[in-house]
């Protein structure tokens, strides 16, 4: 039987780019010592605040159907949040709510790209980025993401790669693999190449309240030159260590919103009005466990720079954001495909950075959200096969 050809736009784009992962879980249920940090799961579970509101919003028959665009009393607290963060207003009318990141940017690029047009992403990227630009049956464009600019989109970089083809170019600040965040004028020198070349701004902002000490968040949303092209989609995942809610939104110009709502509620009509009242109570009182999570995580990325790089031929890049952290192995002849795999016989799995793109084919990320005590013992191994693995190693 004849499928559409979605199917074959994101053959390999799924689960095979885990297949380290899945190799570790295969291990771990077969009695094998694995520290497994190939997934960024928080590292605390969700807030109580949180759980009880869930329940009382169930107690209470918040189980009936919503409507497309979200709950009132959730977009009202989107509202204020926004206003108060980016400072301009914002109001119900500019948010749409979806059931976590993932859906609201796929919902999103729906709504900006098809066929023949080219979206522009920074190569390192999030797994799922060129999956839902092929759904859309537009090309994703690869935008060099240089260690030695930190990773960070450059415009130069971007405006090599823009054609009459371009419709939009797709963020991730804070960076998912590297944890760089973009800075102001980063932000303004793309914007202005969106205004010339009349092109959107989708931003990912998940890790948006992980930033760690030192650094300052700036979104594009902040912006006026450009408000009127920038989506930005986020959610209560990782901030407030909620990822299996589901629970999410996309904010940008009021007409773009009103134009994607008959989308959202092809694919979804209407969140569950329980978690949207769970999800008003994160809005309005922010996180008790972000803070937490971004200095730990920031104390754990230093330990394994200072460590391996003390220690060893390993090269660390430092995130300035986020849950995780890249190992170079090229000076160890290896590439993040066989450095990930020897790990793994080691008892670390680390996913490959080609599971990110073509720019990290010689480094590996590292998720920062095991216990210290597991955290150390997975430096201890690394240590352990670098030093029989270094050339000098070999030559002795």
């Amino acid at each position: 039987m004849k499928l559409a050809d979605i199917t074959t736009r994101l053959a390999g784009l799924g689960g095979a780019k885990w297949a380290v992962h899945f190799a570790a879980r295969d291990r771990i249920e077969a009695g094998e010592d694995i520290i497994e940090m190939t997934i960024g799961e928080p590292d605390v579970p969700v807030p109580d605040r949180l759980v009880a509101a869930s329940i009382e919003a169930l107690n209470a028959g918040r189980t009936q159907y919503s409507n497309g665009q979200g709950e009132e009393g959730l977009l009202q607290a989107l509202a204020d949040r926004y206003t108060q963060r980016i400072g301009r207003p914002f109001g119900p009318e500019n948010f749409l709510c979806l059931p976590g990141t993932q859906t609201a940017l796929y919902a999103v690029m729906m709504g900006v790209a098809e066929t023949g047009d080219e979206v522009l992403v920074g190569d390192p990227m999030y797994a799922t980025y060129e999956g839902v630009v092929r759904a859309t049956g537009a090309t994703m464009v690869p935008v060099p993401l240089r260690d030695e600019h930190g990773f960070r989109m450059q415009a130069h970089d971007l405006a090599a790669a823009i054609t009459p083809k371009s419709r939009a170019i797709l963020l991730n600040s804070p960076h998912n693999p590297t944890g760089a965040v973009l800075s102001r004028d980063e932000l303004q020198a793309i914007g202005a190449l969106a205004r010339q070349h009349n092109l959107w701004i989708i931003s990912d902002e998940v890790y948006e309240d992980l930033i760690f000490d030192g650094t300052t968040f700036c979104s594009p949303l902040a912006l006026p030159e450009i408000a009127d092209r920038v989506i930005a989609v986020a959610s209560i995942s990782k901030s407030h260590a909620a990822p299996g809610f589901r629970s999410g939104w996309c904010v940008g110009p009021a007409a773009f919103c009103e134009a994607l709502l008959p989308v959202a509620e092809t694919m979804l009509f209407g969140n569950q009005p329980f978690i949207a009242d769970m999800t008003e109570v994160a809005v309005r009182e922010g996180s008790p466990v972000a803070a937490g999570m971004a200095a730990r995580f920031s104390a754990r990325a230093t330990r394994l720079r200072d460590r391996l790089q003390a220690q060893s031929d390993l090269a660390v890049h430092m995130p300035a954001a986020g849950m995780f952290a890249l190992v170079s192995a090229k000076a160890l002849g290896l590439d993040g495909e066989a450095y990930a795999w020897a790990l793994l016989d080691q008892g670390v799995a680390v996913m490959p950075g080609s599971a990110f793109g073509d720019g990290l084919q010689d480094w590996v990320r590292v998720a920062l959200t095991i216990p210290d005590d597991q955290f150390d013992q997975a430096i201890d191994r690394m240590l352990t096969h670098a030093k029989a693995t270094q050339p000098q190693a070999v030559a002795s």
